[in-house]
C-alpha cells in the first residue's frame, strides 16, 4: 500500500555530458562572470570552467534549439520545439525565470536575438511561415509579427548601429528588415551580379549600414543597404555557419573545421585549424564561435566544447565532450568504482568518471553499439552491436577480448550473470544466447520462448535464472544456463533477482498509469536498499517510485530535461547517483540520489534548486488524510456555470435568425413602450457558492454582489445603489486597498473582470480575453496597482493584470481543480497564492508565467467544526469564519482563540431588517471595519457584528435551490416568495425593504397567490400538493394532495376569490371552491405541462398556457373545454394577463425565440405595458397590446439566466422580478411616460433595426456598396481576350522558313529608325527617373472629411490614389507622401499642439494577415513626409476612418470588416490596446471626443453608438430615440460635438441629431436639404461647420458654419456652376472655410465675405482615358467618363479650362501644329474643335460604339477613328468639316486599342483587343502582311502596347492583369507604361527581350488607363482609371 504515496526521497540534477552542436548553431557564449552558456536537450546549461561546476535552467518542457545572450551578459534567452514552444528568458547566475513569451510561434523557436539595449527580442519560427516577432519581453507582449520568408531562415540579427532595423538570412536569402509602428517591412538583398544567389547561413552587422553574411560555399558576402557590394572567396572551404562579432572584430567558424579571425574591416588576421589540432579530427565541423578578449570558444558538431587561448592557439583545450551522431542506447555502470559506460550508434564507447565529471577513456568500435554490461570483477566489458555481434574488451586498456557474431539483428540487452560465469545476450530476433565467460565465450544455450524482440534481461542472485521481457510486454523465465523455460511458476516464487530492470512484473505494476496498455517506458533500475525505482520512458522523464510498487497508477516524483525519447537508466554501483541517457539527445546525465533523511538538510543548502521540479500534478497526494469531502464543498465543486446560449452569442444568433425571418418583419411595428423602469432595492446576496465577496467601502458603506448587480448598499437609509455593467452571474468579489474601488468577475463564454467606482458606480477598466466560462476569484495587490484573477476554465488559469492599462502581466494553468481563493502577499508584491480543492499553491510571478513551489506545513490549528469558509487578517491577528457558524477571533500566529461570536437567532438586534432562518448558518465571507465585523452565510444573509456581541441583519434573500413562486398583494405593497429552498416568505416593498415573515414547508414550492381580500394565501408545492395559509401568520388553513407532479400555477378566481384554480405539471387544471373546499372540476385537455393560468374578470373563463405553447381557455367552474376564436378571445377582459401566447403578446418572441424562452410575463393594471422575463436574463417591457413579431421594447439587465417571474404591484408604482438560480427578488421603480429623472436610461432598444432609414441618396447607398480591392488582385479594365503576347508562339520570318542564312554583315541598308526622332540635333540622353511633381485629384467620391488645413492655414493636406498630398494654397506647389502601397480611404491630422503636423491616414487592405498587404495606418509627418509609424491592422479589406484623441497619443481606426471593427491603438508604440465588432452594417465615421481620451461617436448605417473606453475594453451604448416622439433611427453620416456632452449627427435625410449623452434630446430637421456628410467641430471657438448635398438656391447652400448648440446658421453657396453641389468634406481655419466635395474639388470660402478660391481640381469621375499632350507648350488634355475635356498647365499648375460634352469621352489628340482637337464619345460621336475660340469645327457618328482612339496624320490630312466595333474609319479633314468617310480597314479581328501613323503617314500600325497588332496602308485601308516592310516602317509616335519592339513590358504576373498603354519618348529611347495594377514603368525602346529590366513608380489606384510625354520630353503625365487623377512625373535625364 506504500505505493500510495511518492516516495520521500530525491533525485537533484548534478551534470550533463554533452552539447547540443546538431541542427544548431550560435549557441555557445561567455556570460559577464565568465561562465560559459549553453544548451543540451531540453537544459540550458551555465558551466564555470574555473569551479568545474554546472548549473541548470530546467524551464523548457521540450529541446531547446536556439539561444541568444543579453547585451549585458547576465540574461540568457531561450527558445524550444513542440506544438506551443515558448521562449524563456533566465538569468544565467540564479538559473531563475526572468519572463516567458508563449502563444505565438508553432513548431519551434529558431533563432533569436536581442537589440543594442536589450529591450527587445526578435524571435523566427519554424512554422510555413517562417514568422518574426519582436517582443518586448519585460512585459511579455509582442509588439510586431510578420511572416519571414518561404524557406528555412538560419539566422536574424538587429542592427546594433541602426535603430529599428534587422537583418535575416537563409535558404536562398537575406532580408534587411524595418520595425515602424508594429510594421515589420522586409526588403530582400540584392546579389545582382556581384556573387550567385545561394544559402546565406550567418550574419553580422557593422556600422555604414554594412552587413557581413557567411555563405554555403565558404564565401562572405558584405552588404551596403541591401545591395551586395563584394564577396571575400574561399573565406573557408566549405559552409560558414557561424560568425561572431566582438569588440576587436570578428570571428568565422565553418565545416572545413577551421576558425578564422578577421578584424573590423574584414581584413584577415589569424587562422585556426581545429582538425590539425590534438584532440582535432577528420570532418570536424564548426557549429558555434564566441570570441572575447583573449579567448575563444568553439562548438562542434560533435558535441564537443573547446576553448582557445588565441596566443597559444595551436593548444586547444577540450572542455566538454558528448556522443553525437545517431542514437545513444548502450549504458552500464562498474560493480566497484563510480564509473559509467556509455555506447552509441556513433560506434563510440566512453567511460565517464562520476566523480570527476569527466571522460576519462574513449575507444571507436567498427560497429554502433546498442548495449553493454561489465562483469561482476570490473575486468570484462561486453559491448552488444547494431549488426548482432558482440564485442567483449579489457576495461583498463580498452584491448579486444574476442568478437562474436552469431545473430543478424540488434543486441539489445546483455548482461553478466551475478557469479560472473555467463554472459547472456538478447537480440532483436527474440532469442537470448548464454556464453560462458571462462571458456572464451562459448555458447552454451538459448533461449526461444519469446515471440518478439527481447527488451530487458535480469539474472536471479544465485545465477539459475533468468527472466526477459520482450516487445509484447510478455515476461518469461528460463533455467540457466540450458535455457529450458520455467512452464510452472511456482517455481520462481521465491527467486530473489540480483537486478530489477523488467518494466512488466508485479513488483513494478505501479510504474504504469492506471488505464494505459502503452509500452513508452524504456528502462527501469531498482535500488533494493533504498525502496526505490527509478524509470526512463519516452516522453524525456524520469521519475522515481517507491518499490516494490504493486498497484498500477502509484505515485511518484518526476524530473524533466531529457528531450524526448530517455532510453536507458541506471543506479551507479553505490547508489549514489542515478545516470540517464537521451535517445536523441546524445546526452549523458547525472542526478544526485538525496535519500529522505538528508532532505530536511538539503533545504538549507541549495536554494537555486527549486525542489519544485519534482512534485508533478499528477503526483501530489491526493489520498490525503482528509476523511472525506464536506457536503458543501462537495456541492459547490460540482457547479458547473456553463451556459448553452451565453449573451456573448446573441448578435450572431440574432443575424442567423434575421436571414430565415426577412420576410416576416413587413408590418409596421409598434413603438416601444413609455415607461421605463429602474431598479430600485434586491433582496439577495449570493452565499451559497461563493466567499469573502463582501466588504465596507471607504464611506462605511456595504458592498456585495447578487445575480448580474454589483450592489452597493448604504445601511443608515437602506438604499442601494447599483453597477449594472455585467450581463451574467457575478461569481467574486475583491475591493481595492484605497477601499473605493472593486473588482467584480462574472460568467461568460469570455468572462470578463469590471474594476468599478462604488461611488459613482461607474466601470473604470474592464479586462477580459483570458478566460473562459467564468472568473471565480479575484484580488488586489497590496499597492493597488495589479489584480490576479482565477477561471472556471479547465486549467483554472491564474492571471495577473495591470488593471489601470487593462494589460495582462502573466497567466498560467493554475490547478486542474477549482480554485476558490485568489490572495496577493500585501508584503511581497511578486507572490501571490491559490487555495482550492486539495491544493494550496505558491506563486511568484516571472514576466508572462508564474511558478509555484512548495511550502512546507508549519502546523495545523483546529479552528472550526467543519471546513473554514472565510478568513480576514487584521493588524493584529485573524478572524476566520466556518460552516459551523460561528466567527472567531484569533491572534496574529493563531496560537489563541481570542472570542467567539455565534449567530444565533437570540442574539439578533431589534434595528434587523428581517428574521434569521436558522441558527448558526455557515459563513461564507468575513471582513471589519468601522467597528464591526460583516458576516454573509450560506443562506443568503449579510449581518453585522458588533464588537460586544450584538448582531443585526441587513440584507437577505432566498437560500439554494431556484425561486418560481411570486405575487404581489391586492392592496398592499408587499409580495411573498416561494422557492425550492422549502421556505415562504413575506416582503414588504415599502420603504424598510425587509422580510416580513418566513416559514419553512416541508416540500419547495413553484408557486403562490394572495387571495382577492388579501387575507389568505394560496402555494403550491413541488409533491403536487397545495395549501392555503393565513396571509398573516402563515398558519396552515387547509391543504389537499391530489396530484403527484408539481403544481405550476395557482390562482383566485377575480371579485370575491370564490374558486381556486390550481395547475400541476401532470397537465391538469384543478378547479376547488374555496368556501367548501372541494374540488369542484378538472380541467383536461392538454398535451403537456400548464405553466400560466388567468382568469377572465368575472370569474367564468380560464385563459391557460401550456409547455407545448399551447394557448387554450377552460369554462368554469366545471372546466369545460372551450374553443374561442382569436378576435374574440382579444375581446374578453382579463382579470390578469401572466400568459405569454395569444395574439396580444405575440411580439414579445424575439427573434431567436427558438433558442430562449419567454417564462413570465405580467400586465399592468391600466393594460398598457407588459412586462417580461425570459430565459437569458432580462426583463423586458412591450406596450400592449403586442401584435405582429418581434415588438421594440426596452430591456433591463440585472438577473443572471432566468427570469422565472414578474409581477407588478397593486398600484402598478413597482415591478417585482424573480432570478431563478440566482435566487433574488429585484424591485424596480415604474417611471411613468412623463417622468424622467436626466439620468442615463439602461435600456437598448428593439433587435431588429427599422426598416425606415431616413430615405434613399445615391451617394450614400454607393458609399456603403463600394467593394475595395487591393492592386495585387486588380484584373483588366478592358475585356481582353486571347493569348498575352510574351506567351505567344513567334512566327518564324520568311527567310527562316526557305532557310536562308544571311551574311553576318549584311549588305542591305542599314535598318530605318523605329521612331522619328524629333530632336536630333541634342545629343540623345536617356530618362533614368522619373519624381512626382504634381497630382490634379482628389479623392472625394467615396471618402470624407479629408482635407485639413496645416500650417496655420499655408498648406493644405488631402489624398488620392495612395499618396496624401500637401499643397500650398499661395504657390500650388505640392509635396507627397509616398508610402502607402495601395489605395488611401481616410485622413485625420492630429489636433494637439505636441503633435503639430502630424497626418493619420489608412488603406485598403486584403486579409489581415499582418503581410504586406493587410490594410494598414500609416502615421507620418506632413512637412517632411517621414513615416513615425505603421499600424497592421486586423481590419480586413481596409480601414474606412481614422481619428486621434484628445491628448493626440490614441488613434481610433475603423474597419470595412464584416464586423466593422472598431480598434484603438498607441501609435507611437504601435501596440494595440483595445478593439471590438462595431456595427452588423457599414460604420462610416467614427470621432473622438474633441476634449477626451477615452469617449468617441461612430456613425454609420442605421446606428449611432456611444463608446468608452475602460482599460482595454470598449463599452458601447446605442443611441436612444425614446425621448422623442417619432423619432427613427436614419443612415447617420457625420459627427460633430458640443460642450456638456452634447453630440451632433448628420443623417441622410438632411436632419441633424442633438444628442446629450446617448439620448437623443432634439432634432435639427432640414438641416440641409440632402445627405449631411461632414461636420467639422472647431476646437477654438467650439462653432460647427455642416457641409451636405444641396442645390444652389438664394438662402441654402451646401456649407453652413453653425453657433455650438446648432440653433443658428448662416449659409454658404459654393459657385462652382453645378446643378447640385455635394459637400464631401470641411474644415475650418482662420476666417475660412476648407470644402472638399464630391466633384473633386477643393474650394476655400472666406467666412467674411463669402467668397470661393478653387485650390484643386479634378476629374469627377473615371477612367480618365482620353490624354493628349501639346505638340510644343507644357500643356495637356484630359478626357473622361465624367463628360468632360479639361487643360491642364503644367507650368502654372492648374486647370486652365473644361469643356463639358454632354457624354463620356474616351479619347483625345492634338493635331501636329497643335491647332485643332478632335475627342472621341463612348456614343461613337467624334467632335473635332478649333483651339484658339473653343468653337465646334466639325462632328460625326458613324459608328454606335465607343470610339477607342483617334489620330491625326502627320501631315494633318487623314484622321484615323478607332472604335470598338473592330474598325478604323479614315476622314480627308482637307474635304472640310463635312466629314465624310473615305475608307476603313478591314478584317480587324477585335477592338482597336491604340493606333500610331508612321512618319511618312502612309501607315497606320492598331493594336487589338485580342494582343495582336496589325499594320494597314492609309487611305486605301488594305491590310499589310509583310513581316520584312513592316520592320522597315518608321513611325511618327509609339503608343502601342503590342509588338515585337515591346515585348519586354509584359511581366511574368499578368495572368489576370494587362499593360494598358505605353508611350514612347520623343527622342525615341525610353519607354513608358502603364498597367491594371497601378504602375508605372519606365524601360529602354525598344526592348524585344521578355520580362525586360525597368525601374517601378507607384502611386496610382488600379488601372493606370493612359500615359504621354510632353514635349521635350520634360514631363510624363498619366491617367488613372479607378483613381480620376492625373499624375505629373518629372523626367530625370542622364547626365552626359
Amino acid at each position: 500500500m506504500a505505493a500510495r504515496s511518492a516516495p520521500s526521497c530525491h533525485l537533484r540534477l548534478e551534470w550533463v555530458y554533452g552539447y547540443r552542436g546538431h541542427q544548431c548553431r550560435n549557441n555557445l557564449y561567455y556570460t559577464a562572470a565568465k561562465e560559459i552558456v549553453y544548451f543540451v536537450a531540453g537544459v540550458g546549461v551555465v558551466y564555470s570552467p574555473r569551479e568545474h561546476r554546472q548549473k541548470f535552467y530546467r524551464g523548457h518542457s521540450d529541446d531547446i534549439i536556439s539561444l541568444a545572450l543579453h547585451p549585458e551578459r547576465v540574461l540568457v534567452a531561450t527558445g524550444q520545439v513542440g506544438k506551443e514552444p515558448y521562449i524563456c528568458i533566465w538569468d544565467s547566475y540564479t538559473v531563475q525565470t526572468i519572463s516567458v513569451l508563449k502563444d505565438v510561434h508553432t513548431h519551434g523557436v529558431a533563432c533569436l536575438a536581442f537589440d543594442l539595449d536589450g529591450q527587445r527580442l526578435v524571435s523566427v519560427g519554424l512554422d510555413s511561415k517562417n514568422a518574426v516577432c519582436i517582443w518586448d519581453w519585460k512585459r511579455g507582449k509582442m509588439l510586431s509579427m510578420a511572416p519571414g520568408h518561404t524557406d528555412r531562415i538560419f539566422d536574424i540579427s538587429w542592427d546594433l548601429y541602426q535603430p529599428n532595423k534587422l537583418v535575416s538570412c537563409g535558404v536562398k536569402h537575406i532580408k534587411f528588415w524595418s520595425l515602424c509602428g508594429n510594421a515589420l517591412t522586409p526588403k530582400r538583398g540584392v546579389f545582382g551580379k556581384t556573387g550567385d544567389l545561394q544559402t546565406i547561413l550567418c550574419l553580422a552587422c557593422a556600422r555604414d549600414e554594412l552587413t557581413y553574411s557567411g555563405a554555403l560555399n565558404g564565401d562572405i558576402y558584405v552588404w551596403k543597404g541591401i545591395n551586395l557590394i563584394r564577396t571575400i572567396q574561399g573565406a573557408h572551404t566549405a559552409g560558414i555557419f557561424s560568425m561572431n562579432a566582438c569588440e576587436e572584430g570578428f570571428a568565422t567558424g565553418g565545416r572545413d573545421g577551421c576558425i578564422r579571425l578577421w578584424d573590423l574591416t574584414f581584413k584577415p588576421i589569424t587562422v585556426i585549424d581545429l582538425r590539425e589540432a590534438d584532440q582535432g579530427y577528420k570532418g570536424l565541423s564548426v557549429r558555434s564561435v564566441c570570441w572575447r578578449g583573449d579567448h575563444i570558444l568553439v562548438g562542434t558538431q560533435d558535441s564537443e566544447i573547446f576553448e582557445i587561448v588565441v596566443h597559444e592557439r595551436n593548444k586547444p583545450f577540450l572542455i566538454m565532450q558528448g556522443h553525437c551522431d545517431g542514437e545513444l542506447w548502450a549504458l552500464a555502470v562498474h560493480p566497484t568504482k563510480p564509473l559509467a559506460v556509455t555506447g552509441s550508434d556513433d560506434r563510440s564507447v566512453r567511460i565517464w568518471s562520476l566523480v570527476d565529471h569527466a571522460l576519462i577513456a574513449r575507444c571507436n568500435m567498427e560497429e554502433p553499439i546498442r548495449s553493454a554490461a561489465v562483469n561482476v570483477d570490473g575486468i570484462h566489458l561486453a559491448l552488444g552491436m547494431k549488426d548482432g555481434s558482440f564485442t567483449v574488451l579489457r576495461v583498463r586498456d580498452m584491448t579486444e577480448v574476442v568478437h562474436i557474431k552469431d545473430r543478424k539483428e540488434a543486441i539489445h540487452e546483455l548482461k553478466y550473470s551475478p557469479d560472473g560465469t555467463y554472459l547472456a545476450v538478447g537480440c532483436n530476433d527474440s532469442s537470448v544466447d548464454i556464453y560462458g565467460v571462462a571458456q572464451r565465450y562459448k555458447k552454451f544455450g538459448e533461449c526461444v520462448g519469446s515471440l518478439s524482440f527481447i527488451t530487458h534481461l535480469d539474472w536471479s542472485s544465485d545465477s539459475r535464472y533468468l527472466q526477459t521481457n520482450d516487445g509484447n510486454g510478455k515476461r518469461l523465465f528460463y533455467r540457466m544456463p540450458g535455457g529450458k523455460e520455467v512452464a510452472n511458476k511456482e517455481e520462481i516464487k521465491g527467486v530473489h533477482w540480483a537486478s530489477w530492470t523488467c518494466v512488466s512484473g508485479l513488483e513494478v505494476n505501479g510504474i504504469w498509469p492506471k488505464y494505459s496498455d502503452v509500452n513508452d517506458i524504456n528502462s527501469v533500475d531498482g535500488n533494493y536498499i533504498g525502496q526505490v525505482l527509478v524509470t526512463a520512458d519516452d516522453y524525456g522523464i524520469i521519475k522515481l517510485f517507491r518499490y516494490p510498487c504493486l498497484r498500477k497508477g502509484a505515485k511518484f516524483k518526476k524530473y524533466i530535461g531529457h528531450s524526448a525519447h530517455v532510453t536507458n537508466v541506471r543506479w551507479s554501483h553505490d547508489y549514489q547517483w542515478v545516470i540517464s541517457i537521451g535517445g536523441a539527445d546524445h546526452s549523458v546525465f547525472q542526478w544526485k540520489f538525496i535519500p529522505e533523511r538528508k532532505l530536511k538538510d538539503a533545504l538549507h543548502i541549495a536554494p537555486q534548486e527549486s525542489l519544485a521540479d519534482s512534485n508533478s500534478d499528477e503526483s501530489d497526494s491526493d489520498l490525503s488524510d482528509v476523511p472525506e469531502l464536506d457536503s458543501e464543498i462537495e456541492q459547490e465543486t460540482q457547479l458547473t456555470y456553463r451556459r448553452q446560449v451565453y449573451k456573448e452569442d446573441l448578435p450572431q444568433l440574432k443575424e442567423q435568425y434575421k436571414e430565415k425571418q426577412k420576410s416576416g418583419t413587413s408590418k409596421r411595428r409598434e413603438r416601444a413602450p413609455g415607461n421605463s423602469i429602474r431598479l430600485h432595492f434586491v433582496h439577495g446576496y449570493r452565499g451559497y457558492d461563493c466567499r469573502s465577496n463582501l466588504f465596507y467601502t471607504q464611506t462605511g458603506e456595504i458592498v456585495y454582489h447578487v445575480a448580474a448587480v454589483g450592489v452597493v448598499y448604504n445601511r443608515q437609509q437602506n438604499t442601494q445603489r447599483f453597477y449594472l455593467g455585467h450581463d451574467d452571474d457575478i461569481l467574486c468579489l475583491a475591493m481595492h486597498p484605497v477601499r473605493e474601488l472593486v473588482a467584480t468577475g462574472q460568467v461568460g463564454r469570455d468572462p470578463s473582470i469590471h474594476i468599478w467606482d462604488t461611488e459613482t458606480t461607474k466601470p473604470l477598466s474592464i479586462l477580459k480575453g483570458y478566460h473562459q466560462y467564468g472568473v471565480c476569484a479575484v484580488d488586489f495587490s497590496a499597492d493597488g496597482r495589479r489584480l490576479a484573477s482565477a477561471g472556471l476554465d479547465d486549467g483554472h488559469t491564474v492571471v495577473l493584470w495591470d488593471w489601470k492599462r487593462g494589460e495582462r502581466l502573466s497567466a498560467t494553468r493554475g490547478s486542474k481543480d477549482k480554485i476558490f481563493v485568489v490572495k496577493m502577499n500585501p508584503y511581497v508584491p511578486d507572490k501571490l497564492m491559490t487555495a482550492g480543492i486539495k491544493h494550496i499553491k505558491f506563486w511568484r510571478r516571472a514576466g508572462d508565467v508564474c511558478i509555484w513551489r512548495d511550502i512546507f506545513l508549519v502546523k495545523t490549528v483546529k479552528a472550526h467544526d467543519g471546513p473554514v469558509f472565510s478568513m480576514h487578517a487584521l493588524e493584529k491577528g485573524f478572524v476566520t469564519g466556518g460552516k459551523d457558524g460561528v466567527v472567531a477571533l484569533w491572534d496574529d500566529s493563531f496560537e489563541r482563540c481570542l472570542k467567539t461570536y455565534a449567530i444565533k437567532r437570540a442574539a439578533l438586534a431589534p434595528g434587523s431588517k428581517g428574521l434569521l432562518l436558522e441558527d448558526n448558518p455557515s459563513i461564507r465571507a468575513i471582513s471589519l471595519g468601522h467597528g464591526h465585523i460583516l458576516v454573509g452565510t450560506k443562506n443568503g444573509e449579510i449581518l453585522e457584528v458588533d464588537k460586544s456581541g450584538p448582531i443585526t441583519l441587513l440584507v437577505q434573500g432566498h437560500m439554494e435551490g431556484e425561486v418560481w413562486g411570486l405575487a404581489t398583494h391586492p392592496y398592499l405593497p408587499i409580495c411573498a416568495t416561494v422557492s425550492d429552498d422549502k421556505t415562504l416568505r413575506i416582503w414588504d416593498l415599502s420603504p424598510s425593504h425587509c422580510m416580513l415573515a418566513v416559514r419553512k414547508l416541508k416540500k419547495g414550492g413553484r408557486c403562490c397567490c394572495f387571495s382577492p381580500d388579501g387575507k389568505a394565501l394560496a402555494v403550491g408545492l413541488n409533491d403536487g400538493s397545495f395549501l392555503m395559509a393565513n396571509a398573516d401568520t402563515l398558519e396552515d388553513l387547509v391543504s389537499f394532495h391530489h396530484r403527484k407532479d408539481i403544481i405550476s400555477d395557482i390562482r383566485f378566481s377575480p371579485g370575491s376569490g370564490k374558486y381556486l384554480a390550481v395547475a400541476s405539471h401532470d397537465s391538469f387544471i384543478d378547479i376547488y371552491n374555496v368556501m367548501s373546499s372541494k374540488r369542484v372540476g378538472i380541467c383536461k385537455g392538454a398535451t403537456s405541462y400548464i405553466t400560466h393560468v388567468d382568469w377572465d374578470i368575472r370569474g367564468k373563463l380560464l385563459q391557460v398556457n401550456t409547455g407545448a405553447k399551447e394557448q387554450l381557455f377552460f369554462e368554469a367552474p366545471r372546466g369545460k373545454k372551450q374553443t374561442v376564436p382569436s378576435g374574440e378571445a382579444e375581446k374578453i377582459v382579463w382579470a390578469s394577463w401572466t400568459s405569454v401566447l395569444g395574439l396580444c403578446c405575440e411580439g414579445i418572441w424575439p427573434v431567436i425565440g427558438e433558442v430562449m424562452d419567454i417564462t413570465a410575463s405580467c400586465l399592468t393594471s391600466d393594460k398598457t405595458v407588459l412586462a417580461t422575463g425570459d430565459d437569458l436574463g432580462f426583463v423586458k417591457l412591450f406596450r400592449y397590446p403586442a401584435k405582429g413579431k418581434f415588438g421594440k421594447f426596452k430591456r433591463y439587465v440585472a438577473h443572471s439566466t432566468h427570469v422565472t417571474n414578474v409581477r407588478w404591484t397593486y398600484d402598478d408604482s413597482m415591478l417585482v422580478t424573480l432570478g431563478g438560480a440566482d435566487m433574488s427578488l429585484m424591485v424596480w421603480t415604474n417611471e411613468m411616460e412623463g417622468y424622467r429623472e436626466k439620468r442615463p436610461c439602461d435600456s437598448e432598444e428593439s433587435d431588429i433595426d427599422s426598416e425606415e432609414d431616413g430615405g434613399y441618396d445615391s451617394d450614400v447607398t454607393r458609399e456603403n456598396e463600394i467593394s475595395y480591392t487591393i492592386r495585387a488582385l486588380s484584373t483588366n479594365i478592358r475585356p481582353m481576350f486571347g493569348i498575352k503576347p510574351h506567351l505567344q508562339q513567334k512566327e518564324p520570318s520568311t527567310d527562316e522558313r526557305q532557310g536562308v542564312v544571311r551574311p553576318p554583315v549584311s549588305r542591305a541598308p542599314p535598318q530605318p529608325e523605329k521612331l522619328q526622332t524629333n530632336n536630333v540635333g541634342k545629343k540623345k540622353r536617356p530618362i533614368e527617373d522619373l519624381v512626382l511633381e504634381l497630382v490634379f485629384g482628389y479623392r472625394g467620391r467615396d471618402c470624407r472629411n479629408n482635407v485639413h488645413y496645416l500650417n496655420d492655414g499655408d498648406d493644405i493636406i488631402y489624398h488620392t490614389a495612395s499618396v496624401g498630398i500637401l499643397h500650398n494654397v499661395a504657390t500650388g506647389t505640392q509635396s507627397f507622401y509616398q508610402e502607402h502601397n495601395d489605395d488611401i480611404l481616410c485622413l485625420t491630422v492630429n489636433q494637439h499642439p505636441k503633435f503639430i503636423n502630424i497626418v493619420a491616414t489608412g488603406q485598403v487592405g486584403d486579409s489581415a494577415d499582418m503581410s504586406a498587404t493587410a490594410p494598414s495606418v500609416h502615421i507620418w509627418d506632413a512637412v517632411n513626409k517621414q513615416t513615425l509609424s505603421i499600424l497592421r491592422c486586423y481590419h480586413s479589406k481596409g480601414v474606412c476612418s481614422v481619428s486621434f484623441s484628445a491628448t493626440g497619443k490614441l488613434l481610433l481606426s475603423v474597419g470595412l470588416d464584416p464586423e466593422h471593427t472598431v480598434t484603438i491603438w498607441r501609435w507611437q508604440e504601435g501596440a494595440r490596446i483595445a478593439s471590438r465588432a462595431g456595427h452588423s452594417q457599414r460604420i462610416f465615421v467614427a470621432e473622438f471626443r474633441p476634449d477626451s481620451d477615452s469617449q468617441f461617436v461612430s456613425v454609420g448605417v442605421k446606428h449611432v453608438k456611444f463608446w468608452t473606453l475602460a482599460g482595454r475594453a470598449l463599452l458601447s451604448k446605442k443611441g436612444l430615440l425614446s425621448a422623442l416622439e417619432d423619432a427613427r433611427m436614419q443612415t447617420m453620416l457625420a459627427v460633430a460635438f458640443g460642450a456638456n456632452n452634447l453630440t451632433f449627427t448628420g443623417t441622410v435625410s438632411g436632419d441633424v441629431c442633438v444628442w446629450k449623452d446617448h439620448v437623443l434630446c432634439r432634432i435639427v430637421a432640414r438641416a440641409h436639404n440632402g445627405p449631411v456628410f461632414a461636420m467639422y467641430t472647431t476646437l477654438r471657438d467650439g462653432l460647427i461647420v455642416t457641409g451636405g448635398k444641396e442645390r444652389p438656391s438664394k438662402e441654402g447652400g451646401a456649407v453652413k458654419l453653425w453657433d455650438q448648440e446648432l440653433r443658428r446658421c448662416r449659409a454658404f453657396r459654393l459657385e462652382t456652376g453645378q446643378a447640385s453641389d455635394c459637400v464631401r468634406s470641411v474644415c475650418r481655419g482662420k476666417g475660412k472655410i476648407l470644402v472638399g466635395t464630391r466633384n473633386a474639388e477643393i474650394i476655400e470660402v472666406g467666412e467674411k465675405n463669402a467668397a470661393c478660391n478653387v485650390l484643386v481640381n479634378g476629374h469627377v469621375d473615371g477612367p480618365v482615358w482620353g490624354l493628349a499632350t501639346h505638340p510644343s507648350r507644357d500643356f495637356f488634355l484630359s478626357a473622361a467618363e465624367d463628360g468632360t475635356v479639361r487643360l491642364w498647365d503644367i507650368a502654372d499648375r492648374k486647370m486652365l479650362n473644361k469643356v463639358n460634352l454632354g457624354h463620356a469621352a474616351r479619347t483625345v489628340c492634338y493635331s501636329p501644329e497643335g491647332d485643332m482637337v478632335a475627342i472621341g464619345m463612348k456614343n461613337g460621336e467624334f467632335i473635332i474643335l478649333l483651339v484658339s475660340s473653343l468653337k465646334i469645327w466639325g462632328k460625326k457618328r458613324d459608328r454606335r460604339c465607343a470610339i477607342h482612339d483617334i489620330r491625326f496624320s502627320p501631315d494633318s490630312r487623314f484622321l484615323a477613328v478607332g472604335s470598338s466595333e473592330n474598325s478604323v474609319d479614315f476622314y480627308d479633314l482637307t474635304l472640310g468639316p463635312t466629314l465624310n468617310r473615305i475608307s476603313y480597314c478591314k478584317d480587324i479581328p477585335s477592338f482597336v486599342i491604340q493606333m500610331d501613323f508612321s512618319a511618312d503617314g502612309r501607315h497606320l500600325q492598331v493594336s487589338t483587343g485580342c494582343y495582336k497588332r496589325h499594320v494597314y496602308e492609309v487611305p486605301s485601308g488594305k491590310h499589310l502582311m509583310d513581316q520584312a516592310a513592316i520592320d522597315r516602317i518608321t513611325w511618327a509616335t509609339w503608343t502601342s502596347v503590342l509588338g515585337d519592339e515591346v515585348m519586354g513590358i509584359w511581366s511574368r504576373h499578368a495572368e489576370k492583369a494587362d499593360v494598358n498603354c505605353a508611350c514612347v519618348s520623343h527622342s525615341g529611347i525610353s519607354l513608358v507604361t502603364g498597367d491594371d495594377f497601378g504602375m508605372v514603368k519606365l524601360f529602354d525602346f525598344p526592348c524585344p527581350e521578355k520580362f525586360a529590366k525597368h525601374k517601378r513608380f507607384l502611386g496610382h489606384s488600379p488601372h493606370v488607363t493612359n500615359i504621354r510625354f510632353t514635349s521635350g520630353d520634360r514631363h510624363v503625365i498619366s491617367a488613372g482609371g479607378d483613381d480620376c487623377s492625373l499624375f505629373v512625373w518629372k523626367c530625370v535625364h542622364m547626365p552626359h
